[in-house]
């Protein structure tokens, strides 16, 4: 035993230490840096095939084996393809020297619900008035492709801000407002439409964009009519509307996963 342990401690010197941090770091930064987009959905699903190919071959199973073979072959060749938009931003930030950076931190119950207020707020704003706004709430599946179609900005999320951006005839009007944590990441984003057929001909680009998006994603998504001032929220493809303040303070809590029992932070402006 001794023996062993001495020939353990010896294998370990500072370059094999120092190899296995680098590793470590170089791994967790990719792990962070793919957190912000959907690559972590397609990463489930390699490991979920890396699974069943493992199962197949402890049982021998011939005819399954010989199927993951060619889907493991065409996974080869579109990997490249479909990580495109990530190996670009893990390229430019290795070259912009970004790569090892501090990453935002998950926020508190008191944070999210100040999000939430500020966001009903602005919103019955824009409805007695008839702006039409596009704000987006991310969550799990990242959202940094759309991010960076927009003006970045980094900024705290309040009524006040969101109502500037979108004044009609500004710059950042058409465009969406994604938010992520308790900070406005970006305005002027563009989304993905949607495509459903069985969609209302009523319904406009940014109701379409809002259900285009939770159709790919888990975002929350907030639309406000132009035309009707009636408020709408799309969740995994679906559109509910004509949401007043408290409905809307309400479906947002429960699918933010905000405990509306806690007392919340209030500023002291606000007071």
């Amino acid at each position: 035993m001794s023996q062993f342990l001495s020939q353990l401690q010896s294998s370990f010197d500072w370059r094999t230490i120092l190899d296995i941090a680098v590793v470590t770091i170089v791994l967790y930064q990719l792990l962070m840096l793919i957190k912000g987009t959907r690559a972590v959905q397609l990463l489930k699903g390699i490991l979920v095939l890396l699974i069943i190919s493992n199962i197949t071959q402890f049982f021998k199973l011939s005819t399954i084996g010989w199927i993951l073979d060619q889907v493991w072959a065409m996974l080869f060749v579109a990997l490249p393809v479909v990580f495109q938009p990530e190996l670009r931003r893990a390229l430019e930030q290795i070259g912009r020297g970004k790569f090892f950076t501090r990453h935002p931190q998950t926020i508190g119950n008191e944070a999210m619900i100040q999000v939430i207020d500020e966001l009903v707020r602005c919103t019955q704003v824009l409805s007695k008035n008839r702006i039409g706004a596009l704000i987006v709430i991310e969550r799990t599946t990242g959202l940094q492709n759309y991010v960076e179609t927009g003006i970045k900005i980094d900024g705290v999320v309040s009524s006040e801000f969101l109502l500037n951006v979108f004044i009609p005839n500004t710059p950042l009007h058409d465009g969406a407002v994604i938010i992520r944590s308790d900070r406005v990441a970006a305005a002027g984003c563009f989304l993905p439409l949607s495509e459903n057929n069985s969609i209302q001909k009523e319904l406009g680009t940014r109701h379409r964009a809002a259900i285009g998006l939770t159709e790919v994603s888990d975002s929350v998504v907030v639309v406000v009519s132009e035309e009707t001032g009636g408020i709408s929220v799309s969740i995994d493809g679906v559109l509910t509307r004509f949401l007043d303040e408290k409905s809307l303070k309400e479906l947002l809590s429960r699918e933010l996963q905000v405990d509306t029992t806690a007392k919340s932070y209030v500023p002291f402006w606000r007071s």
